[in-house]
């Protein structure tokens, strides 16, 4: 079995290459950037462990070897799984690796919003020094945060942050009502906008949330909110997120994902003073990170082998 690694951005990819190499299988490293790219580098290979690179109809119709596609990490909107199961091509991911890592992460950025922690450091570094000046604060546990998907991340970060918030209110349509935990209360997308102070998001880059969060949903929000996004940057419409937040509605935006990345650093959401940012980095620790990757290449150990991979997104032929 040969398998490409057609890119990565970890400095190396020796934890991929030892799991590979002590299971006997061939590996091809690349950096590819296209399909073309990956067309060419993936001769002879039946399996792909894939970070960003886009797989496609393009890719499965000119390389019909590739029998499995396992991603880094929990999204996988980078491969076309209709095309994948259209070619009867196993897809494969790797979801539970960063939980804790993310739901700190967004809850770090909740905090750090609610308690205009940015905008104090700015301040003081601009050699102005008073509590007053980024605008009044509310007390968080007078607040009520809403969490938009409660999946693994959704669920962590409803239990950490449920001791500093009044109330937890989330949305998840794919979840019955016993899978929501007793301290969570169930409401629609609408009022969960309507009601919550805060609203994180822990979705899927789908076709169902590709553009959810826009200025019809923020519109409902009360003056003064926040919104938070460690998910994808596909489900927020950013130019609605900056009309919200030079109108008021929102006080302050929290965003470890855009829809282009690394983005522009003149770009008005980079720059506004009341977003904070961070390189998609919420998955990001050192344990995370190794456990990502073990997990993303064992899933094509898994197929070699047992002709299943751990974590499946779409069943293969």
């Amino acid at each position: 079995m040969k398998i490409l690694i057609t890119d990565y951005d970890f400095p190396d990819v020796e934890i991929e290459k030892s799991l590979f190499e002590e299971a006997g299988i061939d590996v091809v490293v690349a950096q590819c950037r296209s399909e073309d790219d990956v067309i060419a580098a993936a001769e002879g290979c039946q399996g792909l462990l894939v970070q960003y690179a886009p797989i496609n109809d393009r890719v499965f119709s000119a390389r019909r070897e590739i029998r499995i596609v396992s991603r880094f990490g929990a999204g996988f909107d980078t491969v076309n799984t209709a095309d994948a199961r259209r070619h009867g091509v196993w897809v494969a991911n790797s979801p539970d690796y960063g939980v804790g890592e993310v739901a700190t992460h967004a809850f770090a950025m909740t905090l750090a919003l609610v308690r205009h922690v940015a905008l104090y450091d700015r301040d003081v570094k601009a050699g102005n020094w008073h509590y007053s000046n980024p605008g009044p604060l509310k007390r968080a546990s007078d607040m009520t945060l809403g969490i938009v998907g409660l999946g693994r991340i959704g669920k962590r970060m409803a239990h950490i942050a449920r001791d500093s918030f009044a109330r937890v209110v989330a949305f998840d349509p794919y979840l019955i009502d016993g899978d929501f935990p007793p301290y969570v209360q169930r409401v629609d997308l609408q009022t969960l906008f309507e009601r919550a102070d805060a609203v994180s998001l822990h979705v899927p880059l789908t076709q169902e949330t590709t553009g959810l969060v826009k200025g019809s949903l923020l519109n409902l929000m009360k003056p003064g909110s926040y919104l938070v996004n460690t998910a994808r940057g596909g489900v927020v419409n950013i130019d609605d997120v900056l009309t919200a937040l030079d109108s008021g509605t929102l006080d302050g935006a929290a965003l470890d994902v855009l829809p282009v990345e690394p983005p522009q650093t003149h770009s008005r959401i980079v720059q506004h003073p009341r977003v904070l940012v961070s390189p998609h980095a919420a998955f990001y620790s050192v344990v995370a990170g190794a456990e990502l990757r073990r997990k993303a290449a064992q899933n094509l150990v898994d197929w070699a082998h047992n002709g299943r991979p751990s974590y499946v997104v779409v069943e293969g032929k």
